[in-house]
């Protein structure tokens, strides 16, 4: 259902959680490509190894979340894993793979932050789009500044936040200030989605352009506007294993909870698009 333009709500958290015979069924949510059915009630990959031990996921930081609770739900269904997480700018964390740190799986905020993982062939397997998330303005609660569209967020007495321009946020940010022929300058430009949105959570700023689920997942400490334009700079999410991990069987597994109907239930109740 569409909102228009002036809507404003305020959105509660909302929790995605996995029920017991959902987790039982997690070992059996594979792919032909990545991963084989759970054989006698264990967990198993699609070469018929056990799945275990540790891997390490690099992902966009407005995955957080969702993929916490998904680790979580991993875990659970697959004894004797451990899925470790680092969430930043997926700028940061491409540079970071491409520059030799240690991970498994890499989930990005675009493909073009993916193309920089792919292009220095650290990838084992083509990325494959799970979500895609939509852009939103945050501000303070109850609305105090009356923001209801883009454009009033060149009132320079406004306290504007945007993400960096390198990052997937800020640079969808900037195309729809572009195709609305819009100037915005922000008081400062930060490194993640998350830091944008903690300036508007400390009151430091008046609003931040971030991604809607990053503006439910904060509840009640900001109020979310949908703006039209954010209809034309939709992000897409990738996600690939990647060529050094040590553990691929397990990393293999993981993708496949994260595009399988149950992880999509959680990344959707999160805001996510379906891919």
């Amino acid at each position: 259902m569409t909102r228009s333009v002036h809507a404003r709500s305020r959105r509660p958290v909302q929790a995605a959680a996995l029920g017991t015979a959902a987790l039982l069924a997690l070992s059996a949510c594979s792919s032909s490509d990545d991963l084989g059915s759970a054989k006698s009630g264990s967990a198993q990959s699609g070469s018929g190894t056990k799945v275990s031990g540790d891997i390490t996921v690099f992902a966009a930081a407005s995955l957080k979340e969702s993929f916490t609770t998904l680790g979580k739900d991993f875990e659970m269904a697959h004894p004797g894993t451990k899925v470790t997480f680092s969430f930043g700018g997926s700028d940061s964390l491409a540079a970071s793979i491409t520059g030799g740190a240690p991970a498994d799986v890499f989930a990005s905020a675009s493909p073009k932050t993916m193309k920089a993982v792919t292009d220095a062939k650290d990838n084992a397997g083509a990325p494959a789009t799970f979500v895609r998330n939509q852009l939103e303005i945050a501000t303070l609660p109850g609305n105090p500044a009356k923001v209801a569209s883009l454009k009033d967020l060149t009132d320079k007495s406004l306290k504007v936040v945007l993400c960096d321009r390198t990052v997937p946020c800020g640079a969808a940010a900037k195309k729809a200030l572009t195709a609305s022929r819009l100037k915005l300058t922000p008081v400062s430009y930060e490194e993640d989605v998350k830091s944008a949105l903690n300036k508007v959570v400390l009151k430091e700023a008046d609003a931040a352009v971030v991604y809607r689920t990053d503006v439910r997942a904060a509840g009640d400490k900001v109020e979310g506007v949908e703006f039209p334009e954010s209809a034309d700079a939709i992000n897409a999410y990738p996600i690939t294993l990647l060529k050094e991990s040590k553990n691929t069987e397990t990393a293999k597994a993981f993708i496949a909870l994260v595009r399988s109907a149950e992880g999509q239930k959680v990344l959707t109740a999160a805001g996510f698009l379906q891919p």
